[in-house]
C-alpha cells in the first residue's frame, strides 16, 4: 500500500494514509473536536480507518486513552503507526475487527463513543471502483442503526455518543436513539452560508431524557471562497467545538 505523509491541525497530526484509498479530511478533525472527553477518559472511535479522528482527539486532550476499532488490517496497522508517529502509542490501542463482531470489546465501557461511519447508502452511491475506499465510504451490511447500537452497548451510563453523517441520514440516526439517549444536539454543518447542510453531527447522552436541540449551524466556507473564522479555529488551530445545547 503506498502512503502519503500529510498533517493535521495545523502540524499538530502528522498522518500517513493510503494514497488511492479513504483519504481523512474534514469530517475527521470537526467530529474529533466535537467530543467533550476529558483528561484520563477513555474513548472509543468506531470505524478508526488510519486513526485521523484519534489522533486530533489526543493532540487536543492530554492522558486520555482511545481505543479504534477498524475492519481493514492494513488500515488498522496504519493506524498503529501513526499512533508511533506522533509519538502516542501508549494512549492509542488499535483493535483489527468487524464493529458488528458479536462480543466485540464486551468486557469494556467508555466514556465517549465517536464514529465517522460509511454513510453513503448503497442504493443510491455508486461504489467506489477501490474496495478499500467503497469500504470506508458507502454501507454495507451494517447499517447507520447497527453503530449506533453497538454504541449504544458499549458506552456508560451518562457518556456521550457522537457521530457525524451526511444530513441526509439524520433521521435514521434520530430513530436509532429513541427511547435510549437524551440530550441530543445536531450541529448542521454547511460549506457555505445559504447552501443545504452537507453534514450534521449528532451527539446524544445514554440514558438521558432531555429533549432535544438544534444548534446554530457551522459555516465552513466565506463568500469569498476563504475558510470561515469559526472552521480556522477547529481545523488550523485544534479549538473545541462545543455541541452543549440543553
Amino acid at each position: 500500500m503506498e502512503v502519503s505523509k500529510d498533517h493535521l491541525l495545523g502540524g499538530r497530526v502528522r498522518l500517513r494514509q493510503a494514497v488511492d484509498g479513504y483519504r481523512a479530511g474534514l469530517d475527521a478533525v470537526l467530529l474529533a473536536a466535537s467530543i467533550p472527553a476529558m483528561s484520563g477518559e477513555r474513548v472509543l472511535d468506531l470505524g478508526c480507518g488510519a486513526g485521523a479522528v484519534s489522533l486530533c482527539l489526543l493532540a487536543r486532550v492530554g492522558d486520555c486513552h482511545v481505543t479504534g476499532v477498524e475492519i481493514d488490517h492494513d488500515m488498522a496497522q496504519l493506524a498503529q503507526d501513526n499512533a508511533a508517529l506522533n509519538g502516542w502509542e501508549a494512549r492509542l490501542s488499535i483493535v483489527a475487527g468487524d464493529i458488528s463482531r458479536r462480543g466485540l470489546l464486551s468486557d469494556q465501557t467508555f466514556d465517549h463513543i465517536m464514529a465517522n461511519p460509511p454513510f453513503h447508502d448503497k442504493r443510491r452511491h455508486r461504489l467506489p471502483r477501490l474496495e478499500q475506499r467503497a469500504q470506508a465510504l458507502v454501507e454495507g451490511e451494517a447499517g447507520v442503526d447497527k453503530w449506533f447500537a453497538v454504541g449504544l452497548r458499549r458506552v456508560k451510563p451518562g457518556g456521550s455518543l457522537t457521530f457525524i453523517l451526511r444530513a441526509d441520514r439524520l433521521d435514521e440516526a434520530l430513530a436509532a436513539l429513541g427511547g435510549l439517549a437524551g440530550r441530543i444536539t445536531v450541529l448542521p454543518v454547511h460549506s457555505h452560508a445559504g447552501k443545504p447542510a452537507i453534514r450534521v453531527i449528532v451527539q446524544a447522552i445514554k440514558e438521558r431524557r432531555t429533549p432535544l436541540s438544534l444548534l446554530p449551524a457551522l459555516v465552513l466556507f466565506d463568500e469569498k471562497g476563504e475558510q470561515s473564522g469559526a472552521a480556522r479555529d477547529i481545523l488550523a488551530n485544534g479549538a473545541r467545538l462545543s455541541l452543549e445545547g440543553g
